[in-house]
């Protein structure tokens, strides 16, 4: 019977060591620089910035088509079954004294014409030409805008999730501590030489612990999920990183004393182009004090007759004839109600508007670039700290336990020296993602969030 359970296990067996091998392939292996890439292809936001990219060339083509002619064509059909009749004096017929009803035109009338219109002269247009280099460099801005802000929120997610995933190695490694303690004291306890107090305890320890392991897990995969969010990626695509990520994170002092000029920022930079966008549309308006000059031609072929318009000449009922005009059309304003005048001051006023935003712009900026510094200091000087900390609680641990297995210590400093050094590793942790993340805003500030695409 066990040899047939066997056999019927082991197919099943070997197919679970295959479905594990083949999600384990499945698993997208994640270095900084590769999410960062894949957000940057994939994310929604960054995508949308090329389209806007691209959208702006179609936009300037929209204003260069205002310089170019226009021409268009139409045509018409016209069948008159009741023609209108006219009344005439009757001296023009030879009927003296009365009126006769007279009808003019013709049952069928039908026609096709070519019309031609080019601006010869028109100050909007010249400036709406202008502005549309100046549009074409915004979206390109306002790209490099959405790419940093991607990659800012891409980067600060990878990090919480390898100090969670940290973290969580930190509790393995306690737990699997712990149960060896608790075999020792079960052992102990079974030959009489410990109480089984000392057991309970280690019981409840090992569960609180196990209790705060699946909070990390869920944590863990939260924190996985916003990442693959902010990348664009699959949900339910499994993600690793590599634990020598965690390794790369070297406190660098030095660039706590570095400097910043705000006016290369990307913020600074799009907001002077908006500002050039907007002086460019209060000269759109002002160009409503200029006259207009445009040249139009126009040129058709007309068909009258009683019959349905097909052939040509009197023995068809047909006559076509052609016509052509050619002409200038000059449009001189004199007065319109000072429209135009509140027009130019309210495009002023959003200028003057826009240059108070870049103001506190810059000095926002200014202030985050100052914040970051001392962000980045303060956590050098905590991550220093924590990791002093940690080398103390598990020089405190080893000994507690050695006094422990001596008989020189109860369970309750053992526990309590375990919970420390846990609590020391987790405070280093996170002082590591404080650090990284401060770096991060550094670097955002000094305008090199790019740099970490290398």
């Amino acid at each position: 019977m066990k040899r047939f359970t066997m056999r019927r296990l082991l197919p099943i067996l070997a197919m679970t060591g295959i479905l594990a091998s083949a999600s384990a392939q499945d698993t997208k292996e994640l270095s900084l620089k590769e999410a960062l890439d894949h957000a940057l292809q994939n994310k929604a936001a960054a995508k949308k910035a090329r389209l806007d990219e691209q959208n702006s060339t179609y936009k300037i083509d929209e204003v260069k088509a205002r310089a170019l002619p226009n021409i268009s064509g139409s045509g018409s059909l016209t069948y008159n079954p009741l023609l209108q009749l006219s009344a005439l004096p009757g001296e023009i017929l030879g009927r003296p004294g009365e009126t006769v009803l007279v009808a003019f035109g013709q049952k069928w009338n039908s026609g096709a014409a070519v019309t031609l219109t080019q601006n010869i002269f028109d100050q909007s247009v010249f400036t709406g030409l202008k502005a549309a280099k100046t549009t074409r460099e915004y979206y390109l801005i306002l790209g490099q805008l959405t790419d940093e802000q991607v990659i800012e929120q891409v980067a600060n997610s990878y990090y919480q999730v390898l100090v969670q995933r940290q973290k969580l190695v930190v509790i393995d490694s306690t737990i699997a501590t712990t149960n060896r303690v608790k075999e020792v004291i079960e052992g102990q306890y079974n030959n009489g030489l410990a109480k089984k107090i000392d057991l309970d305890r280690t019981k409840v320890n090992i569960s609180n612990l196990q209790a705060q392991r699946q909070q990390l897990l869920n944590a863990v995969q939260l924190q996985e999920n916003a990442l693959k969010f902010y990348m664009g990626m699959d949900i339910a695509m499994p993600i690793n990183i590599p634990q020598d990520q965690l390794e790369k994170i070297q406190p660098q002092i030095a660039l706590a004393e570095t400097s910043a000029d705000v006016k290369n920022l990307t913020d600074y930079k799009l907001l002077k182009k908006q500002e050039q966008l907007l002086l460019f549309q209060k000269e759109a308006v002002k160009a409503e004090y200029y006259p207009t000059l445009s040249l139009n031609g126009n040129y058709g072929y007309q068909g009258l007759g009683n019959k349905f318009p097909i052939g040509k000449g009197s023995a068809q009922g047909v006559n076509w004839f052609d016509y052509a005009s050619v002409g200038l059309n000059l449009k001189i304003p004199i007065f319109n109600g000072f429209a135009t005048r509140s027009r130019v001051r309210q495009a002023d006023i959003d200028v003057q508007k826009l240059r108070a935003d870049i103001k506190d712009t810059e000095l926002s900026l200014d202030l985050n670039f100052q914040n970051a510094k001392t962000q980045l200091t303060n956590s050098i000087i905590t991550l220093n700290n924590q990791k002093e900390n940690v080398a103390l609680a598990e020089e405190v641990y080893q000994n507690t336990r050695n006094n422990y297995n001596q008989g020189l210590a109860p369970l309750t400093d053992l526990l309590d020296a375990e919970n420390s050094l846990t609590t020391a590793q987790n405070n280093y942790s996170t002082a590591l993602l404080d650090y990284r993340l401060a770096e991060i805003q550094l670097i955002k500030a000094q305008g090199n969030l790019k740099t970490l695409l290398n």
